[in-house]
C-alpha cells in the first residue's frame, strides 16, 4: 500500500496515538480536551497525503527541502499554520510543538512499516516525499507561532507605553500645579496624593517587568521563607482590599493558627493580586470571597467571584505571560490592576517557588476560583 493511502485509511489510529503521545510528554498537553489537542491533527495528515500524490518537479523539491516558498503562499492560511497560532495562544513552546511533528512522523512511519512487504524504491520514494510534507507543515506552523509571539510581545510594548504614560501625565501635571504660587492646603493635598499614586502604579509596572526578566533569564523569583501567621497576612490584605473598595460586598472565610514557613512580602503579593483580579472583574453585585483552610499537609487559599466565565482555551494560558487574552475570552480575567498581564504570571512564580501549585477554575454555575496551595513545612533549602 502507497504510504498516501495508508495515511488516510489509518488516519484515526495515527490521530489516537499521536494525541497519548502528548499527553504523556508535553505538559500543556496534560489539561487539554481531546477537542482542543487534535485540533488540525487530521487536516494535516491529509494535505500531506495529497500532497504526496501531487507531481514535483525538481526545482519544488528543492524549494520544499530549503524550507523556501513563494511569499503568496507563506501568507496562506494552512491547517499547519493555524495549528501553530492555536499551541502558542494554548501555552506549548517551540520545543514542544516541534516534539509533536516528530511523534507524528515517527507514528506515521512505525505502523506503515509494520504493513510494509517489501521496501521497493517507490517505498523509498513514498517516506522522502512524506518527510518534506512534514517538514513543510512543521515550517508553517513555525512561522504562524512566530508571527503571533512578535504580535504578542508588540501589543504588549504598546500597553507598557500606554500604562506609562498615564501616571507620567498626571505627575507632571500635579509639579506644574505645585510649582505655580502656594496652593491652599487641600489642593496641596490631592495633589500629593495623586502624586503618591501615580508613582506607586508605575513602581508596580516596572517591579512587574524586572520580576518577568528574572524568570526569563532563569533566576527565578526569590524567596525568603520564615515563620509566620499566614492566616493574620491572609487577614491583613483582605482588610486593605476591603477598605480600597468601599462599595464592594466581601466574604472572609480564613481559618485561625495558619503558621507555616512563607515570604510575608511575596505572599501578600500574592493576595493583593488575586483579589484585586477578582474585584475588578468580577460581577460588582457578588461578593468576593477569600477561603483559607489547611488540607493535609498543605494550606489553601481559594479567591472566588462571579461573573463571565473564562473559556476553557484561556484557562490553558491565563497565567503565562506575554498570551493576550481580549476580556471577552477571558471573562475579564487575566492581569492586576495594570494592564501588562504579569500579574497572575507573577503570582504563579511566587507560589511556585514556595514549593506550591495555582490554577483556576470558571463556569457560570460555581464562578471563578483562583485556587493555590502550598506545603505548611519549609522547603529543604529554606530551612
Amino acid at each position: 500500500m502507497r504510504l498516501s493511502d495508508f495515511i488516510e485509511q489509518h488516519k484515526e489510529a495515527i490521530v489516537v496515538e499521536w494525541e497519548a503521545f502528548a499527553r504523556a510528554t508535553i505538559a500543556p498537553a496534560k489539561t487539554m480536551s481531546t477537542l482542543a489537542l487534535r485540533d488540525h491533527a487530521s487536516q494535516i495528515l491529509m494535505a500531506i497525503a495529497k500532497d504526496m500524490r501531487s507531481r514535483q518537479t525538481e526545482v519544488e523539491r528543492y524549494v520544499k527541502s530549503q524550507g523556501l516558498s513563494d511569499s503568496a503562499d507563506a501568507a496562506s492560511e494552512t491547517s499547519a499554520t493555524t495549528h501553530g497560532i492555536l499551541r502558542q495562544l494554548v501555552g506549548f513552546d517551540l520545543v514542544q510543538l516541534a516534539a509533536e511533528y516528530r511523534a507524528v512522523r515517527a507514528t506515521v512511519l512505525r505502523l506503515w512499516t509494520q504493513d510494509l512487504v517489501t521496501a521497493d524504491a517507490t517505498a523509498l520514494e513514498d517516506v522522502a516525499r512524506f518527510n518534506e510534507g512534514v517538514d513543510q507543515a512543521l515550517a508553517e506552523s513555525i512561522a504562524s507561532y512566530s508571527a503571533r509571539v512578535a504580535n504578542s510581545r508588540d501589543t504588549f510594548l504598546a500597553i507598557l507605553g500606554h500604562d506609562l504614560r498615564s501616571p507620567l501625565s498626571t505627575i507632571a501635571s500635579s509639579l506644574y500645579v505645585l510649582s505655580k504660587g502656594r496652593p491652599d492646603e487641600p489642593q496641596r493635598l490631592r495633589t500629593l496624593a495623586m502624586l503618591q499614586r501615580s508613582v506607586a502604579s508605575m513602581r508596580r509596572m516596572i517591579t512587574d517587568l524586572l520580576e518577568y526578566t528574572r524568570t526569563r533569564l532563569g533566576r527565578g523569583i526569590e524567596v525568603v521563607p520564615a515563620p509566620g501567621d499566614f492566616s493574620a497576612l491572609c487577614r491583613e490584605a483582605f482588610e486593605e482590599i476591603e477598605a480600597a473598595h468601599p462599595n464592594r460586598a466581601f466574604e472572609s472565610k480564613v481559618s485561625s493558627d495558619l503558621t507555616t514557613r512563607f515570604d510575608s512580602a511575596r505572599m501578600r503579593q500574592v493576595l493583593t493580586n488575586l483579589l484585586s483580579n477578582a474585584v475588578q472583574h468580577g460581577d460588582p453585585d457578588s461578593p468576593v470571597v477569600l477561603a483559607v483552610s489547611v488540607e493535609g499537609d498543605d494550606v489553601c487559599c481559594a479567591v472566588r467571584n462571579r461573573g463571565t466565565p473564562i473559556p476553557p482555551d484561556a484557562l490553558q494560558v491565563i497565567f503565562d505571560p506575554l498570551v493576550q487574552i481580549s476580556s471577552g475570552e477571558a471573562g475579564g480575567h487575566g492581569g492586576g490592576d495594570a494592564s501588562l498581564g504579569l500579574g497572575l504570571f507573577i503570582a504563579r512564580e511566587i507560589v511556585v517557588a514556595h514549593g506550591g501549585t495555582i490554577g483556576v477554575t470558571s463556569s457560570r454555575e460555581d464562578g471563578t476560583t483562583f485556587r493555590f496551595r502550598i506545603p505548611s513545612s519549609a522547603l529543604p533549602n529554606a530551612r
